[in-house]
């Protein structure tokens, strides 16, 4: 996990989708861009954000802390990155 400084560029509403791991069978989710302080030309990552944290709002334009999770996962011969959010804080 990384810690990193972000602009917010935007967000989605969240969704509810199936999970094993809910009491209830389904887990909140959302998307959030974010990109580094710096300019122009600094890394950007589009990130998933689970359970309470998914129903969070954050404003485009706000600058946030978030810890960061990388991870692949294989699927019939593809690779996919993934990048999941673990906690997001407002400064």
């Amino acid at each position: 996990m990384q810690t990193r400084i972000c602009k917010v560029l935007a967000q989605t509403e969240a969704v509810y989708v199936p999970s094993k791991k809910s009491e209830n069978g389904q887990l909140a989710k959302c998307m959030i861009r974010l990109k580094e302080l710096g300019g122009d030309y600094e890394d950007e990552f589009i990130c998933a954000m689970f359970g309470n944290l998914a129903l969070c709002k954050f404003a485009a334009g706000s600058t946030v802390v978030a810890v960061l999770n990388f991870s692949t996962h294989e699927v019939q011969g593809a690779v996919f990155q993934d990048v999941v959010a673990k906690e997001i804080v407002n400064l």
